[in-house]
């Protein structure tokens, strides 16, 4: 069970990625982290694991896949918006339908992405994005008001 009321210790940003596409994890991690080497970047192969890094990393950010082994990430998505609501979720695919587009957005996702044409510049300008929404730059140095 999630636990809403757990507040951030950690004070990286924090970044999960779950997907059982084991290259396509590796992939995007080393793309992150030779972006932005403050980030600490957890992984999960299956959502129930999720959802226990979740409640232990207390990610700023989660890339999911749309289909897992054991939930969609449209479930998947609407459990952790329940609890975690300000959480950036970017919901990946390889099957860029119309109709799963909507139910990833209508289940709480900030963001839909189909696999084969999202680049890593999108990625990078989308975590660019999110950091500066928590008032970090790209080295993950605070920003002065």
């Amino acid at each position: 069970m999630l636990n809403s009321r757990k507040t951030r210790v950690n004070p990286l940003f924090t970044i999960l990625i779950i997907d059982d596409n084991n290259p396509f994890r590796y992939s995007l991690r080393k793309a992150l982290e030779g972006r932005f080497p403050f980030i600490s970047i957890e992984e999960a192969s299956q959502g129930a694991e999720g959802l226990k890094k979740i409640d232990n990393c207390l990610p700023h950010m989660i890339f999911l896949d749309i289909h897992l082994p054991d939930i969609n990430g449209i479930n998947l998505t609407r459990k952790i918006k329940t609890d975690y609501s300000n959480t950036c979720i970017v919901v990946f695919t390889a099957y860029d339908f119309p109709e799963y587009r909507q139910a990833a957005l209508e289940s709480g996702a900030d963001h839909f992405a189909d696999k084969d044409s999202w680049t890593g510049d999108k990625t990078f300008e989308l975590v660019e994005s999110v950091l500066s929404g928590l008032g970090l730059d790209r080295q993950g140095i605070t920003r002065d008001s």
